[in-house]
């Protein structure tokens, strides 16, 4: 089942000769808003590009989830599958106009 999300993996080689990885999901109707509240601003439009990768189903969004370390998420369905794939709650998420953003880093 295709769910509308975008996945994008950005790596980058850290001094050391490791390589760092950071996997972005966003739900794919959220793409090119400014969502505010308060203080808190995404701003889906200036960082379009960090997000808009390939769009995946919801079998493959989970693998990729299961394979990074670190994790921007941003919509219900993206943390739906986060869910799913490592047992993340959707409540522990902030919600910026009402939109879960969720990031996971392993250090």
């Amino acid at each position: 089942m295709l769910i509308p999300v975008y996945a994008k993996l950005h790596s980058r080689a850290k001094p050391n000769g490791a390589t760092e990885e950071v996997l972005a999901l966003c739900d794919r109707n959220l793409l090119g808003k400014v969502l505010k509240q308060g203080n808190a601003v995404l701003d889906l439009k200036a960082y379009a590009a960090f997000y808009e990768g390939a769009v995946v189903g919801e079998k493959e969004a989970i693998e990729l989830i299961r394979g990074a370390r670190n994790l921007n998420l941003v919509g219900e369905k993206s943390l739906k599958a986060a869910e799913k794939a490592i047992g993340v709650k959707a409540g522990s998420a902030k919600r910026i106009a009402g939109v879960p953003h969720l990031q996971v880093y392993c250090i």
